[in-house]
């Protein structure tokens, strides 16, 4: 019998085979190890709708051939790289959510405006080719996208609050298989926090008009988006909220809920 041959053909004793073939074994071993350990993390988060932030709680939408608008303000021209829009969704009447001087630049003959009642009786005059009223807990459907109107109001309630209980919508966009909050200006009243099933969440912090950054992450916490969007964070006084630290606040909570910070006053 010929014993075992090395590199060069030098004999490879039977101990250095052992070794040899225990060393390989050892060393498969650990890429396995590797391997799992890789399968095991986080995955990145996709999602089948392109999100354009605008402008303080500015938003679009991008589904399935649709483009929604979410209380589209600041500059008519930073709309302009988007189609005219299929859908536009209207929290309340004040003018950085409901701008009038933006909502007059766009070819509305082919949208359908959602908002309150409060909204909805001042936007005859923009030409949208319809109008649907949504209050607080309603919903309506347009094909695989659904609309459902959220409570939006101060905390404590109060008629002569901002904004005044049961008058002002936050919503739930249900695109496909997602479901989009946005909150509106806000508290954190009971309705946001028993939310559930949210994968993407925007989420107000000012004052003196909605609530505090800790506030804010107290009702993320309770109803644990999987991804969440502090906007809407300019004081009255000009200053901005810290949404870095917002961001601490919820990783510390709940290292589960994903946290993007964004600069919505470019």
């Amino acid at each position: 019998m010929k014993e075992p041959q090395g590199y060069a053909g030098k004999p490879i004793s039977m101990r250095n085979l052992f070794l040899t073939l225990l060393a390989v074994f050892l060393f498969s071993c650990g890429e396995t190890s590797t391997t799992s350990e890789a399968k095991t993390e986080k995955p990145m988060i996709k999602s089948a709708v392109k999100m354009t932030p605008i402008f303080h709680s500015a938003v679009v939408l991008e589904y399935d051939g649709k483009t929604i608008f979410i209380d589209p303000y600041d500059k008519p021209e930073k709309f302009d790289g988007f189609p005219a829009p299929d859908m536009v969704v209207i929290t309340h009447t004040h003018g950085d959510h409901f701008s009038k001087d933006v909502l007059s630049d766009f070819n509305l003959s082919k949208a359908e405006l959602f908002g309150p009642e409060a909204v909805i009786a001042e936007a005859g005059e923009f030409g949208f080719a319809k109008m649907t009223t949504l209050g607080n807990g309603d919903d309506v459907a347009r094909g695989d996208i659904r609309i459902e109107a959220v409570a939006s109001y101060n905390l404590p309630k109060s008629e002569s609050a901002p904004h005044p209980p049961g008058k002002f919508n936050g919503y739930v966009v249900e695109l496909g298989d997602e479901r989009y909050y946005f909150s509106g200006d806000t508290g954190p009243v009971d309705e946001m926090r028993k939310l559930e099933d949210i994968d993407f969440a925007f989420v107000c912090m000012n004052l003196p008009y909605t609530m505090t950054m800790e506030d804010a992450a107290d009702a993320v916490l309770d109803f644990k988006p999987r991804v969440v969007y502090p906007f809407h964070y300019r004081n009255k006084d000009g200053t901005f909220m810290n949404t870095e630290q917002f961001a601490e606040m919820i990783t510390k909570g709940d290292k589960g809920i994903e946290v993007r910070v964004l600069d919505w006053y470019k």
